[in-house]
């Protein structure tokens, strides 16, 4: 895979996180990354946005934003309030493209979830995969409500034709609560594709160098780490209840 696209299945959930992770394992294995934002809302000029923290958390890659705008709206909502046009969906695919051209691993990293509107025009982030035959990678949340989030996402994906590579957990609590737990199990089902990964709660706060030594524990191989799916799930697991003694 030379592009995969990160999408979520909500906002706050860790993309930038996952995104920065993935990064640092492709390095790590010595392929040259690129990174593109189509869209960053919720930043003025000259302050950090989700790019920087890539950077800083997994080192130098080539990083490309499209389009800024400083309320933390949807894209295309944020660009009107601001007077200005949205990102196109085939722009975002063509940038993206033009890089794929020139190194190994490109991440495009959304805005939201999957479906979130970059311009007027309707256009999504799944445009964008679409237009670049691109695999997409969910994101999601760990406790109660992220399976219906995910099985509306996959949902969404599978409608379009389009190819979920699988969920990665984006902040995995340090004490989950039954739901979490319990997520971990339903989650494949739900969104009709792997686990692949759950990042730790915190993860961003972490030291360049320890995020980076980390990351391959936090994603499977098929994302580039060694993260085990059933060892985890079974470790995290509660069990069935026990069957209440009948008086």
């Amino acid at each position: 895979m030379s592009v995969i696209v990160v999408s979520g299945t909500g906002t706050g959930i860790g993309k930038t996180v996952v995104t920065a992770g993935l990064a640092a394992l492709a390095r790590e294995g010595g392929r040259r990354v690129a990174v593109v934002k189509p869209a960053q809302t919720g930043v003025g000029t000259g302050e950090p946005g989700d790019l920087e923290e890539v950077r800083r958390l997994c080192g130098e890659v080539r990083t490309l934003e499209l389009a800024r705008f400083p309320e933390p709206l949807a894209p295309a909502t944020a660009a009107r309030r601001a007077g200005r046009g949205g990102v196109r969906a085939a722009d975002a695919a063509d940038a993206v493209a033009r890089l794929a051209e020139r190194y190994d691993l490109v991440l495009v990293e959304g805005a939201g979830g999957l479906l979130v509107r970059f311009d007027d025009d309707g256009g999504t982030l799944a445009d964008t995969a679409r237009l670049l035959g691109a695999p997409v990678l969910v994101v999601a949340a760990a406790g109660l409500g992220t399976l219906n989030s995910a099985a509306l996402t996959g949902e969404a994906l599978r409608t379009r034709g389009l190819d979920q590579l699988g969920v990665v957990v984006g902040s995995w609590p340090e004490r989950p609560d039954l739901a979490a737990r319990c997520n971990l199990l339903d989650l494949p089902d739900a969104a009709g594709a792997p686990l692949l990964g759950a990042v730790p709660q915190g993860a961003g706060l972490l030291t360049p160098e320890d995020f980076r030594a980390r990351a391959a524990q936090w994603f499977a191989p098929a994302l580039g780490g060694g993260w085990d799916a059933d060892a985890f799930t079974s470790a995290a697991h509660p069990g069935p209840m026990a069957a209440a003694a009948v008086l």
